[in-house]
């Protein structure tokens, strides 16, 4: 198998607003939308979700993929809240370096690249292919 297609547009929304075309404000206090085990610490943290969060938790997806776990995987918790404040904490505080040891370096740099983003930035999707491509 040599290509795969991940689908499930289920909780995908739009990051511009359709009348005026700006991207959607910056809002804090959100509640965790998406699978936790996928979501970007920003989601965990409460913040809207954006490109950047988009590229982040495609990269939990791909490590997951090459893996087969990650690091958060089998926390164990009383109620879904402190799981999810666990897999909170084990995202923020594991190194990127840690994270990606032993994938090749190209996850590293993607997750650097994905952390460096602002809210609002538009990705440069062309950086990215080539990362994994060359």
């Amino acid at each position: 198998i040599s290509q795969v297609y991940v689908i499930d547009f289920g909780l995908a929304k739009r990051y511009r607003d359709s009348t005026t075309n700006r991207h959607i404000p910056y809002r804090e206090h959100k509640n965790l939308t998406g699978t936790a085990r996928y979501a970007s610490s920003n989601t965990h943290l409460g913040i809207e979700q954006s490109r950047r969060d988009d590229l982040e938790s495609l990269g939990y997806v791909l490590l997951y993929f090459l893996r087969g776990s990650l690091p958060w995987q089998g926390l164990k918790a009383a109620t879904k809240k402190q799981k999810y404040e666990k897999i909170c904490e084990k995202k923020i505080s594991t190194p990127i370096e840690v994270l990606c040891k032993s994938c090749p370096v190209e996850f590293a740099s993607y997750f650097h690249y994905c952390k460096s983003l602002t809210f609002d930035q538009r990705p440069d999707y062309g950086f990215v292919k080539r990362l994994f491509r060359d």
